[in-house]
């Protein structure tokens, strides 16, 4: 896609920090782009593609963390095709409502699929939009996204894996939160040439699970949990201590998105049972909780600046 000048790279409000760290990883082939931005007293809000973006490649940091950084995502994509942008790269590092990707009863929305239609409804840029997507939830997810807009999914294996290593040692337990993560947390395990583990939950009302058994030995052994996403903590918690109760001499966490609504992380902290959580800066809530007392090192915090910026520049030239 080279076209001999750099990819420009736009960022939506709450994304502005990752942006940042996207450029400086690559920074002979990307630049940042300038827009204005205000609101209305009404709440609108005003938009304005402020550099010029005829026949040049651009991208868009963002996310659908909520309604409005969905809308303020969309607003921007389409304001730089529709002013002459060559090609659009959407990197959206988190994909909200990833959880909601199918109907269990009748009459359910699948919002996962109409967040997809949604950004699939971009006015085309000359040579293509594609959306670039991160450890989705659900592998079937990109193939919501219809003719028109060509979904990439990175990995931030390599991240996990580094993180693993440093906080495990030399010898240490993978481990997840269910069943269901089990086989993602087998090929970490497998990877990282140490042994993998993962409980049984069963489910006591809509809102409540409880751990039933441990699937591996942990007795005396430091344990690495991994999921894709922490939101409240309880599923973490519930499997950090079952790790306990079994015998794990120490625990540590580590997800790609951190959602942490509300007091997520006072809860994880207080709760005694994890040494540190570590989490990408995928999510801009991350950054939001990072920097709030106690500065203790519990949280810690993995750009995946670099990754996401190594994909633009392989892409571009």
């Amino acid at each position: 896609m080279a076209t001999g000048q750099p990819m420009i790279v736009f960022a939506t409000q709450r994304y502005r920090p990752l942006a940042e760290a996207v450029i400086a990883s690559t920074v002979d082939c990307l630049e940042a782009g300038e827009r204005e931005l205000r609101a209305f007293p009404d709440g609108e809000r005003y938009q304005r593609v402020a550099a010029p973006v005829v026949g040049r490649d651009v991208a868009v940091v963002g996310g659908t963390a909520s309604d409005e950084d969905t809308l303020e995502l969309y607003d921007l994509a389409c304001g730089l095709t529709m002013n002459g942008a060559r090609s659009l790269t959407l990197l959206v590092p988190y994909f909200g409502y990833s959880t909601m990707e199918r109907a269990v009863r009748a009459g359910e929305v699948v919002t996962a699929k109409t967040r997809a239609r949604l950004l699939s409804s971009i006015p085309p840029a000359d040579v293509g939009n594609r959306v670039v997507l991160l450890d989705l939830h659900v592998a079937g997810i990109p193939h919501y996204f219809e003719a028109g807009l060509t979904p990439v999914h990175l990995y931030a294996k390599e991240l996990i894996l580094a993180a693993a290593r440093r906080l495990g040692g030399e010898s240490f337990v993978f481990a997840c939160t269910d069943a269901g993560r089990a086989k993602w947390v087998e090929s970490l395990a497998n990877d990282a040439g140490v042994r993998a583990s993962f409980v049984f939950k069963r489910r006591l009302d809509g809102a409540t699970t409880e751990v039933s058994a441990v699937s591996a030995q942990v007795e005396g052994a430091r344990v690495v949990i991994y999921d894709d996403m922490i939101r409240s903590g309880s599923s973490l918690l519930n499997a950090a201590a079952a790790y306990r109760d079994a015998g794990a001499t120490s625990i540590v966490a580590i997800a790609t998105h951190g959602v942490f609504p509300g007091d997520a992380v006072g809860r994880l902290r207080a709760s005694g049972l994890l040494e540190r959580v570590v989490v990408t800066d995928s999510h801009p809530r991350v950054g939001e909780v990072a920097g709030t007392p106690p500065a203790d090192g519990f949280l810690e915090v993995v750009s995946i600046g670099p990754l996401l910026g190594a994909f633009l520049a392989g892409a571009h030239n």
